[in-house]
């Protein structure tokens, strides 16, 4: 039972980003995008650049960005890596590795650039 409620709080708090995003005049590109790398949550764009959020959920926001952990990271770069390679300007492409963190209370948190090359 616990893990059917865990899934189901990821997917709300994955929609509470997206529409976040798209608030703040992001196109969204693709939820849950999948590659032979792994999943990246949400991908958007924006003046050009796309943007490639994890998202996070825990009871607050600390517990939420430790949860992010080096093997996420590389999951995260190689499937970004393909998503790109299907854009016009290809691994040129302008782009950005945001983590949305999602406490308890539904608030969002966007670190923007976070996780770096």
């Amino acid at each position: 039972m616990g893990g059917q409620l865990a899934y189901h709080d990821g997917l709300n708090a994955e929609e509470s980003v997206a529409r976040h995003y798209h608030a703040a005049g992001h196109d969204i590109l693709a939820r849950r995008w999948r590659s032979r790398a792994g999943e990246i949550d949400l991908i958007t764009r924006k003046d050009g650049n796309v943007i490639f959020v994890e998202v996070k959920k825990s009871r607050n926001f600390a517990r939420a960005a430790e949860s992010l952990r080096p093997r996420q990271i590389a999951r995260i770069y190689a499937s970004a890596e393909a998503f790109l390679g299907g854009e016009p300007d290809g691994l040129n492409t302008a782009a950005r590795f945001d983590v949305a963190l999602v406490n308890a209370k539904g608030e969002i948190s966007i670190l923007e650039n976070a996780i770096c090359a």
